[in-house]
């Protein structure tokens, strides 16, 4: 049997299993810390929204991810790494109502990638350049296999706490060992300068209502103002100030859409001063005015659940 064979009859398994966890509800946080898994029934306009940290499988369908002018793809052959708060445009595509998009994402903290790190003894890649913080890489069988016993363990609730972040584990390791973990080591290893950069936006992203300078931020990566800005866009492909704006304007829409707040209140919440600037920076970027585009966003919410 070949190893093509084996890959995808591993992938339709992960199928069924998301399409189980997912027959009443379209998007769901499973009772693992960290790992959800989502369905969508129909392909979709490129959507505004932001990746956390973590990394993303499809088990069925695939999704185009643009970061700034960066474009990713990724589908049942290729996962997608986000090791940071990224705002990014998102589409979903090859997808019907018989063959929906079946998704699976496990999110994380640095904390536990260095911990893991300094256990194995894996050192970050030699030298100090940084790269950007959103990769695809090859699947491979193991890693599908640790995602399905994720999936297999949410139907055995009383043993996650003990298994759970064993599987966990395996992930990560296999992620830093891989094709692509010089990203992960490099933005867990202390020292680094993408490392300097993810503390800083770990802050920006819980300060976002204070009046934010990018020297305050360069200070705090303990970097000069030029250095800062050059390793800030080779890791967001964005100037810290375009960054500021677009995440402020997620969150904005964010709180609007799940907190019910106003668009006054959620405009303030998020660092601005004027309503008119927000009302106008926020059609800019999303297309509509920011009431129109929540109720929007709801009515296609409520259509999804029904």
């Amino acid at each position: 049997m070949s190893e093509n064979t084996v890959l995808n009859a591993q992938m339709g398994q992960l199928a069924q299993g998301v399409m189980r966890l997912t027959k009443s509800e379209s998007n769901i946080q499973t009772a693992i810390p960290g790992f959800s898994v989502f369905k969508i029934s129909e392909s979709t306009k490129p959507l505004a929204g932001y990746y956390e940290p973590c990394v993303c499988l499809i088990a069925q369908g695939a999704k185009h991810v643009q970061l700034n002018d960066d474009m990713f793809v990724y589908d049942t052959e290729h996962y997608l790494f986000s090791g940071l708060h990224l705002p990014v445009f998102a589409q979903v595509v090859n997808v019907t109502q018989d063959k929906p998009y079946l998704g699976l994402k496990l999110s994380f903290d640095y904390q536990e990638i260095t911990q893991l790190m300094l256990e194995n003894h894996i050192p970050p890649r030699k030298g100090l350049r940084s790269a950007r913080g959103m990769v695809t890489g090859k699947l491979d069988g193991q890693l599908i296999n640790a995602f399905q016993r994720m999936i297999d363990l949410t139907e055995e609730e009383t043993h996650i706490p003990t298994l759970a972040p064993m599987i966990r584990r395996e992930i990560f390791y296999r992620l830093l060992v891989g094709e692509q973990g010089e990203t992960l080591r490099n933005l867990a290893a202390m020292g680094t300068p993408s490392h300097h950069v993810a503390k800083a936006i770990s802050w920006l992203k819980s300060n976002l209502s204070q009046n934010i300078r990018v020297e305050s931020l360069a200070e705090l990566a303990s970097m000069g103002v030029s250095t800062f800005h050059h390793h800030f866009r080779n890791i967001t492909a964005m100037s810290p100030l375009q960054y500021i704006k677009t995440l402020r304007l997620h969150e904005a829409r964010r709180l609007m859409l799940t907190e019910h707040l106003d668009s006054a209140s959620a405009a303030y919440n998020v660092g601005y001063e004027s309503p008119s600037q927000f009302g106008r920076e926020y059609k800019r970027m999303f297309g509509n005015s920011p009431i129109k585009d929540v109720e929007q966003l709801r009515e296609k919410f409520t259509e999804s659940a029904q």
